[in-house]
């Protein structure tokens, strides 16, 4: 296999890293007549204008949703699915050096987005750059599509979708390696029920977090604590207010956690009549793989169903359950859904869809898989299989894409993390991966 990353590669790599990590392109709606924001808006052009000055052709939407950077000829289309928004920085107070200017320390960069989604981008980006330097001819075009929305609704890619050219093939190097060829479908809905005249709960947090804590504050204090021992629940006890403790985790390993809303609907339900609390305890319970709405559902490629209660509130007005899902890629979508509502219904609760993620699946043996596969191993000699996952990335957004890096197996995952950083080696390394497998993609034979 022919090296084609040099250590200019490499140099200019970690420069543009820092260049695109001084945007701070956080979500800020409609900012200035922009989408998504003034800086996303701002790291978008910027991006755009590094590509151009690299050898690529560039697109910018005009409404801001998303742009693209494109070398090669040919029919066929090989796109690289990058996102340039980042979740806030957090707690600045725990970061060890300022989010928005990427620093190298030791082994690692660290910067908000440099693992989520700036650092591999930009990797990926300089392993195309490497191959152009090489004289490498590309008979498929290669195409950057920078989206703008990742971390909230998507809304790049679904402008995308719907007037620009699908890819042949594929992979967004946002997730970790060997690759990911199946990725469940996600669905996010609110369950909308009666009010209540004895009970005020609001409960929760984002809808992808397994609630690890519930509080509740009111008159049932002291009986809700006698139901809690009764139970065998952790709780945390004030004057004011009782929280029960669970475990937090993703969604998408919502077996692996324990959903403290759920153990709280326990305790309530036992003294307060309520819908919401009956449908909680009854229809869920503490079976994260909503086994008793739907039965077993599983399959080989993805493994089983989640189900994660995220948020309860009622009120003297109404009251909702927000609910997760990860659909394994061979479920019966249509049939899952129309179980839920009727079963819903028999507790006065109507459903309201707030965001679905297709499925992604490309089968093992596929011409994508079996390449960018063969590569990781003949690179790293890491012989670890191809896995599913019930996160989300871009790929799902095309029909023949996969996640695939950038990150590797013995290095920390630290997005959406105070002190989010990439390890030095997972970039070059990321890199040199990158250059072999687009090559082999769409290199001229």
């Amino acid at each position: 296999m022919q090296e084609y990353i040099k250590q200019t590669h490499k140099d200019q790599c970690i420069e543009a890293i820092k260049r695109v990590v001084s945007f701070p392109s956080v979500l800020k709606e409609d900012e200035n007549g922009t989408p998504f924001g003034q800086a996303i808006q701002d790291v978008l052009e910027d991006t755009l204008d590094l590509c151009q000055s690299l050898g690529f052709s560039t697109y910018i939407d005009p409404k801001g949703y998303y742009g693209y950077a494109q070398v090669g000829e040919g029919e066929e289309l090989l796109a690289i699915l990058c996102h340039l928004d980042v979740v806030p920085a957090g707690d600045l107070k725990k970061w060890d050096t300022p989010p928005f200017e990427a620093q190298v320390m030791g082994d690692y960069i660290h910067g908000r987005g440099t693992q989520d989604d700036k650092g591999p981008t930009m990797a990926a980006l300089f392993a195309v750059k490497a191959l152009m330097d090489a004289g490498v001819t590309f008979d498929k075009r290669i195409r950057f599509i920078f989206g703008t929305d990742e971390e909230t609704l998507w809304r790049c890619m679904n402008r995308y979708n719907e007037i620009e050219e699908k890819a042949t093939m594929g992979f967004a190097p946002d997730s970790a390696f060997p690759l990911t060829y199946a990725e469940k479908g996600l669905l996010q809905i609110k369950l909308h029920g009666a009010p209540s005249d004895v009970l005020e709960l609001e409960v929760g947090e984002a809808f992808n977090v397994v609630p690890g804590k519930a509080t509740y504050s009111g008159k049932l204090i002291p009986e809700l604590a006698l139901q809690l021992d009764g139970l065998g629940f952790d709780y945390e006890l004030k004057e004011d207010s009782i929280t029960v403790i669970g475990s937090s985790k993703h969604s998408k390993d919502a077996l692996d956690g324990v959903n403290a809303i759920i153990r709280l609907a326990y305790g309530l339900s036992e003294l307060v009549e309520h819908p919401v609390l009956n449908f909680l305890v009854d229809e869920i319970g503490e079976d994260a793989t909503g086994g008793t709405i739907f039965g077993a559902i599983q399959d080989g490629p993805s493994g089983s169903l989640t189900m994660n209660v995220a948020g309860v509130t009622i009120s003297s007005n109404a009251s909702e359950i927000r609910i997760d899902m990860r659909i394994p890629v061979l479920a019966d979508m249509d049939r899952l859904l129309e179980e839920l509502i009727e079963k819903a219904k028999e507790y006065g609760l109507t459903y309201e869809e707030f965001d679905y993620l297709a499925p992604l699946y490309v089968p093992l043996d596929s011409y994508l898989v079996n390449t960018l596969m063969s590569v990781y191993q003949e690179k790293t000699g890491d012989m670890s299989p191809a896995v599913s996952s019930g996160g989300a990335t871009f790929a799902r957004t095309m029909d023949n894409c996969v996640a695939y890096g950038a990150v590797f197996q013995d290095s920390p995952m630290t997005e959406h993390m105070e002190n989010e950083r990439m390890a030095l080696k997972d970039i070059f390394g990321a890199m040199d991966i990158y250059a072999e497998a687009i090559a082999r993609l769409a290199g001229q034979k």
